[in-house]
């Protein structure tokens, strides 16, 4: 792309560049007491979920160093503009229709809407809308999406049981470092029995979080963890359907009950995690317990929190890359191409193999429609991901002369792009490192207008506006329930 070409598609999508030393996808090279990732202990040490919750119950708001504080607004923004963005899919409508007759009193905002509903709905409508549209934020040791369990768990918590944003804040924080934590301990193992790591993990993030503002004692909040533990939800094999965004809603949902429950004395185990027959060694082969509950208030897993560019899976993003930077650079129209050879790890198959995606939805999971649509519209972003654009028969006939390949020597943030044109031409493109990482990540500006992007056509510029300043002064406010105010449709 031109300089100014690019300036302008990245401005468009919200887009930030990447770094060399990113692994966008995988767990990157660990030090200190969590570099054994593969190790499985027999035995774990003594009182894992206990020490957690102790951990929980001590923290203080005023010992969260600034650059973790930062990292959370900016992973408050990119929530509420990903659950209003995807306030009006079809999703949502569907969900709104099946669970009004049923719903309790209006106690909580469903963001971008004009519904209100109970605390324990409001947070699995949330939770829905912030994750149907693959555009959400993503913890890069484990592809936890954790801002949609944790946040539509305790924004819908301070509607109902006022709390200030600087506690918001604290427990949001809180939540996500304790889904995360636990994430790190059983990935990638866990994830390839085929569990949807952000439902499983996320109702233990949202219990913490709800339970945090409930001021749950030690013992609830082992308590809480535990009936976290007894509710993972998500497959893999949901991917492509309306139910994989159901999984981070049903997390909040079930985390915020665990917490609710927890504090009027509902019991559990008290050790969710590391029993004979717990949450760990029942979901995973893998247990590396010095994630969960090492150098706790020393390294913090939301630092490695990252926000994404193209509103779908992120083993894709390298393959958009490579094809709109093929078709800027060299003017390429699909009447021009005779076949796209794609050279990708093996992750790309095996979560994007679908050839033939009949819907929007299934498009987000297929790298052959992805690489075309790229080419035929020259941008990936919300609008291409519609069951008419997935259907065009310009699209189709051009997804249908993609060709994917399994390269062993590629990593999972590249892709090596061939596009062999009519004319017997032959046009490469490697990307080493795709789009977005910790060390070169989305700018605050940029973050604002993929914020603002999403609003559009939800709320009023002026609301939108308003709505995102909120989100920065989080802190600041008297109540964080301001935030969901001024989501409302």
């Amino acid at each position: 792309m031109t300089d100014m070409n690019r300036r302008s598609f990245m401005g468009t999508l919200a887009l930030a560049g990447l770094t060399p030393s990113a692994l966008p996808f995988g767990p990157p090279a660990r030090v200190g007491p969590g570099a054994g990732a593969g190790l499985q202990q027999a035995q774990p040490p003594a009182d894992v979920t206990r020490s957690l919750a102790r951990w929980i119950v001590s923290a203080r708001p005023e010992d969260l160093p600034e650059n973790v504080r930062k990292e959370a607004r900016r992973t408050l923004v990119n929530y509420v503009g990903c659950a209003v963005g995807g306030s009006s899919h079809p999703t949502l409508d569907i969900t709104v229709a099946a669970l009004t007759p049923f719903g309790g009193p209006a106690q909580a905002s469903v963001l971008g809407r004009s519904e209100r509903t109970d605390i324990f709905n409001a947070a699995l409508l949330n939770g829905i809308a912030s994750h149907v549209l693959d555009y959400d934020d993503t913890h890069l040791k484990t592809v936890i999406h954790p801002g949609g369990p944790v946040l539509s768990a305790i924004l819908a918590l301070a509607e109902y049981q006022p709390v200030n944003g600087r506690d918001f804040l604290h427990a949001m924080v809180l939540g996500v470092e304790t889904a995360c934590r636990i994430g790190n301990a059983v990935y990638p193992a866990h994830y390839d029995r085929g569990w949807h790591i952000t439902g499983t993990t996320g109702p233990f993030g949202a219990a913490a979080a709800a339970g945090k503002l409930l001021g749950l004692s030690e013992q609830q909040m082992v308590w809480a963890l535990g009936i976290a533990a007894a509710q993972p939800v998500g497959l893999r094999e949901m991917f492509g359907t309306m139910t994989k965004s159901f999984h981070p809603g049903r997390a909040a949902q079930n985390g915020l009950l665990a917490a609710v429950l927890a504090s009027k004395g509902f019991t559990s185990t008290d050790v969710g995690l590391e029993g004979k027959s717990a949450w760990v060694n029942v979901l995973s082969d893998k247990r590396d317990w010095t994630e969960i509950t090492g150098q706790l208030d020393e390294r913090w897993e939301i630092l490695l929190n990252t926000y994404k560019p193209f509103p779908c899976g992120v083993v894709l993003h390298p393959t958009i890359d490579a094809c709109l930077q093929l078709r800027e650079q060299h003017g390429l129209k699909p009447s021009d191409i005779e076949r796209i050879d794609l050279s990708v790890h093996p992750l790309v198959l095996e979560l994007t193999g679908k050839k033939t995606p009949q819907t929007g939805l299934e498009g987000k999971f297929s790298v052959y429609f992805t690489a075309a649509v790229a080419m035929v519209a020259g941008a990936v972003g919300v609008k291409q991901f519609s069951d008419e654009m997935v259907r065009d028969p310009v699209v189709v006939a051009l997804r249908d002369r993609v060709v994917a390949t399994v390269d062993p020597s590629i990593r999972e943030e590249q892709v090596r792009a061939v596009v062999m044109l009519k004319d017997g031409k032959r046009l490469e493109k490697f990307i080493e490192h795709v789009l977005s990482s910790v060390e070169n990540p989305l700018s605050d500006r940029q973050l604002e207008g993929k914020f603002l992007d999403l609003a559009d056509g939800v709320l009023p510029p002026e609301r939108a506006r308003a709505l995102l300043s909120l989100c920065w002064r989080i802190e600041e406010l008297p109540g964080a329930a301001e935030v969901a105010a001024a989501a409302r449709a």
